[in-house]
This record gives C-alpha cells, structure tokens and sequence, in this order.
C-alpha cells in the first residue's frame, strides 16, 4: 500500500480515499472533481491594508526629504528633515519582511474555500472543504495520483 498524503483529517492510499469523516475506497469514486466559493473580500482588504503598512513609513521618509529640499530652511534644518526622512524609510526594512511574510501566508491560505467532491453509486458527497490554498492542492494531487493507478487498470 502506498501513501500519498496524511494529515489528521485526510489520508489518501493506494487502496482507498478517508476523507471528511468518511472511507471511500478508489474503486468507488466514479469522479472526482473541486469547485470554488466566493471570494472573501475580507482577505484581499487585508492584503492591501498589509501593503499600505509596508509603504506609508516610505512614503512618509520621501516625503520628508522632498519636504527638506523644497523648503528654504537652514542648511542644518535640512540635512536633519532629510537624514530623518531617510530613517524613516530604512527603518521600515525589518518590519517589512514580517508584514511580508504574512502577506505570503495570506496567499497559501487564499481568498475562498474550496471543496473536493466525489461521485459514488450513490450520488455526490462532499470529500473535503478548506480555504488553505495550499493544502487543498496537495490533497488534490495526491488523490489525483492515488487514482491514475486505478483508471489504468
């Protein structure tokens, strides 16, 4: 018997499909199939939200040097506006790559749910539902691969 992929709520074999509560074996599942929900735009506002929290210290630190520039100030006034400006721009590096890291965790996680769903003799049921993108797509290929075996047959 071959594995193709286990967690604690989905174990696909060569042998048959647990999934959602429920033990299929492949011989049994006629289709397989997914579908995809609605988008949720909660997600993709925090995405943008994210990407405005990386960019308003920037912003802010160009603005700052702009600001020092086209001002007639003392030329230490100046260099300070410009050289706080500048810090602040530098200063969002670190706190980027954490904000970055959750943007690309918000994108392994996606935007909708989605659902795999299997035709038996008896009619449709649904294998499982999740709004992880990525694991959706390993338990997707994996089921794919447990199958390819048995439609060779």
């Amino acid at each position: 018997m071959t594995t193709y992929y286990r967690d604690p709520e989905v174990l696909i074999t060569s042998t048959g499909v647990w999934m959602n509560g429920r033990e299929f074996r492949l011989s049994e599942l006629l289709q397989v199939w997914y579908s995809k929900g609605s988008r949720s735009w909660g997600v993709i506002a925090w995405r943008g939200a994210l990407g405005l929290t990386i960019l308003l210290p920037v912003v802010i630190g160009v603005f700052a040097v702009l600001l020092a520039l086209a001002l007639d100030i003392s030329l230490g006034d100046t260099v300070a506006l410009a050289v706080g400006g500048i810090l602040v721009g530098v200063a969002v590096v670190p706190v980027a790559d954490l904000l970055l890291d959750r943007v690309d965790a918000s994108y392994d996680r996606g935007s909708r749910s989605i659902e795999i769903w299997g035709r038996v003799r008896e009619g449709d049921v649904l294998l499982m539902r999740t709004d992880n993108a990525q694991r959706f797509g390993r338990v997707y290929r994996a089921l794919q691969r447990a199958l390819e075996p048995a439609v060779r047959r």
